[in-house]
């Protein structure tokens, strides 16, 4: 029930409207996204890396509706891989295609995200492609494929374990040695398409990370599901997977407390920092995807 309310929060345009005017809106916004600015976003990302950790980092914002915004987009991506060079950070950049403007021209989408992971290439770096709504699944994982086959080992996919169908797609990447984000899923899907139930979300994940770990390519664990943690951590352990051959991935403002001590332990982390006026739907989104989050919300909003 939670995550249905969730989902149907992150589509209303009036809630989002008083959640990014309201105090507490902004307090929860100051919380879990590194500002509005590109030099807030670097400020963050920085002093995520003097922690020990990596960063991945988003420009929010989906489904632009025409061309300019797509490549406005685009340079903001841009200048920001070049910045990570210039100073210095451990980041690379995690977009979607719908902000490159898949839905108004999807070539245009496709040349604006080649230009990214060529400059990525050029710099060293890598570019992550963030998975939507299942209508975009195939055209976002072709799109993947694609680049890959130009820059290889530039360019990485993102896997939803509450996809029925993903399973086959990781096969798939796995063969091209495609890198892989693992997470659950946060956007509401029939039945058809994805599994309803917790449980099976949880297992269909396992099974998913067993796969990736296994697979020699490295790849990232994203989950605060502290259980499935620990549950692949003791798989690492017992397929000799070293510690360093893939990473765990949790969300910037979200169990600061477990994302400190897995790097404690010694394996690898990588915080997610999305930066933006648009953090309404990426927030209530993160909330459907695991409801628990809404305790560490409200717990470091009453701290503050």
């Amino acid at each position: 029930m939670l995550r249905e309310l969730f989902i149907a929060l992150s589509a209303s345009h009036s809630l989002r409207s008083f959640a990014e005017h309201s105090p507490i809106g902004q307090k929860m916004s100051r919380r879990f996204v590194a500002g509005t600015t590109v030099e807030e976003l670097l400020a963050t990302a920085a002093a995520v890396n003097r922690r020990g950790m990596t960063v991945s980092v988003d420009n929010l914002g989906e489904n632009v509706t025409n061309a300019e915004e797509a490549r406005n987009s685009a340079q903001v991506y841009h200048r920001l891989l070049d910045l990570i060079t210039q100073r210095g950070l451990q980041a690379n950049v995690s977009l979607k295609l719908t902000h490159m403007g898949l839905d108004v021209d999807p070539e245009l989408a496709r040349q604006l995200v080649c230009g990214l992971v060529d400059r990525a290439a050029q710099l060293d770096n890598f570019v992550r492609v963030d998975m939507e709504g299942s209508p975009y699944t195939q055209r976002t994982l072709e799109v993947v494929h694609e680049l890959h086959t130009r820059y290889p080992a530039r360019v990485g996919a993102v896997l939803q374990s509450y996809l029925r169908r993903s399973e086959a797609d990781a096969e798939k990447l796995l063969v091209n040695g495609i890198r892989i984000r693992l997470c659950k899923g946060a956007y509401k899907e029939p039945a058809d398409v994805a599994f309803q139930k917790k449980s099976e979300v949880d297992a269909n994940y396992l099974r998913l990370a067993k796969m990736l770990l296994k697979s020699g390519i490295y790849h990232g664990i994203a989950t605060h599901d502290e259980k499935i943690i620990q549950q692949t951590m003791r798989f690492a352990i017992q397929e000799h997977v070293a510690r360093d051959a893939f990473e765990f991935q949790m969300l910037h403002g979200i169990r600061r407390d477990l994302q400190e001590r897995i790097v404690r332990e010694g394996w690898r982390m990588r915080v997610y920092i999305p930066f933006g006026t648009e953090w309404y739907p990426y927030l209530m989104r993160r909330l459907a995807e695991r409801p628990a989050n809404l305790f560490f919300i409200a717990r470091n909003i009453l701290r503050g």
